[in-house]
């Protein structure tokens, strides 16, 4: 019975410290950039006004809200070259870029803002242009910090740039119905949250009740068998 009772207390310790987590995990509102390969988008490892794409290549652009690289959602939606760029000609001395745009959805938008529907574009530049020449051919307007961080694509979003944002972590799965997050529910725990000053859940006070019962049934079964 001892036993039974104490594995009990390790599964709550271990569930009240993933809420915990959980409730401090942080992501930023940022634009994500990303190179495909074959039917894989890879997070780019230059920044667009760095990278010199090819001819034929596809990069991808997605509004989110992510904690770091490796957890940034992936833009959604086909993105082939062919079909990006089948009514864009090839021209002598020029490069053709396919380029998916996806603003994200309404839970990653800043507040009083709406997402624009995701788009693709073929930029038709020269050979040397880099990703951010072929981005602003096909999408102004453009927004860039003094620290060159991309801000906005097509005006989008109006304000704001790599703010960080509470929340639950991001799933990084490519469909649409893995972004859908902070339910309603959610949202009203976080906001008694801020309105508490900071303070302890109810789910956080309600794990530390569990734990303390648990421990106190553990004590008073050992107790029972000396006696």
């Amino acid at each position: 019975m001892i036993r039974r009772t104490l594995a009990l207390l390790c599964a709550a310790l271990v569930v009240l410290t993933g809420a915990a987590q959980a409730a401090q995990a942080t992501g930023y509102r940022y634009w994500s950039f990303w190179d495909r390969d074959g039917d894989t988008w890879t997070y780019a490892t230059q920044g667009p006004s760095t990278a010199r794409p090819s001819d034929g290549d596809v990069q991808g652009f997605r509004f989110a809200v992510s904690e770091d690289s490796k957890d940034a959602t992936r833009p959604r939606g086909a993105a082939v070259f062919q079909v990006i760029c089948a009514r864009t000609p090839a021209q002598d001395g020029k490069k053709r870029v396919a380029l998916v745009i996806d603003f994200g959805t309404k839970a990653d938008a800043p507040s009083g803002e709406t997402p624009p529907p995701r788009r693709t574009a073929c930029a038709r530049v020269a050979a040397d242009a880099t990703t951010a020449e072929a981005l602003a051919s096909v999408a102004k307007p453009l927004r860039y910090d003094t620290n060159a961080l991309l801000c906005a694509i097509a005006g989008y979003p109006e304000s704001g740039c790599g703010e960080q944002v509470s929340g639950a972590k991001e799933p990084t799965a490519d469909e649409p119905t893995a972004d859908e997050r902070r339910t309603a529910a959610q949202e009203t725990a976080t906001a008694k949250d801020d309105e508490s000053g900071g303070g302890p859940s109810l789910g956080l006070v309600a794990g530390i009740a569990v734990v303390a019962v648990l421990g106190t049934a553990a004590i008073w079964q050992a107790r029972r068998r000396r006696a």
